[in-house]
């Protein structure tokens, strides 16, 4: 399947006033999880633009210790996902708690740089861009056309690099699992 990138959202849907944002259900894991996958991938082309503004402020500022931090983070993931491949424990761990899972990837990347060199590289450049990307996907309303194109993703018709990461984390709104599975049983 090809990979596609997703449209760059209009600005005024990606941040307005406070009408489109509201607290997620905190008691409820499951429906906050699939406000935050569904918008990772509504909104991912918008957040990929504001986290290269941040990482290219920051590596022009420090640009050696953003290409090791980078290299870091990248590497543990790889190997979290790896190891959550060929250990069930890990496996249950990263399907039931992913914000778990995601904060031990960041943590081993955080020893790791400061065993390496410049923590607030790491802190400005890596983990800056990701917080402001959960706040905004736990805190954004989706909309119908989000909860559109996120079907199309779940069931195949599209992929986008956002649906690679998370398929890689097993992250995935579970009506779309539910619709996906129904769908290979009708093909057999």
């Amino acid at each position: 399947m090809e990979v596609q990138v997703a449209p760059l959202r209009a600005w005024d849907d990606f941040f307005p006033g406070s009408d489109r944002f509201a607290l997620p259900d905190l008691k409820d894991i499951s429906k906050w999880n699939n406000r935050v996958v569904s918008n990772l991938l509504y909104y991912q082309t918008n957040y990929l633009m504001v986290a290269a503004a941040l990482v290219s402020i920051v590596g022009f500022l420090s640009p050696l210790n953003m290409l090791i931090g980078g290299t870091v983070v990248v590497l543990v993931f790889l190997g979290f996902v790896w190891m959550s491949h060929n250990k069930d424990i890990l496996r249950k761990l990263k399907k039931q708690y992913p914000t778990t899972f995601v904060l031990a990837i960041m943590l081993s990347s955080y020893f790791l740089i400061s065993y390496l060199g410049d923590v607030m590289v790491f802190m400005f450049g890596i983990t800056l861009p990701l917080l402001l990307m959960f706040v905004h996907a736990s805190l954004r309303l989706r909309n119908i056309q989000n909860k559109l194109q996120n079907k199309m993703e779940g069931i195949g018709l599209k992929k986008t690099p956002m649906g690679f990461i998370l398929d890689a984390l097993e992250q995935q709104e579970d009506s779309i699992n539910k619709l996906a599975d129904y769908i290979s049983k009708v093909k057999e």
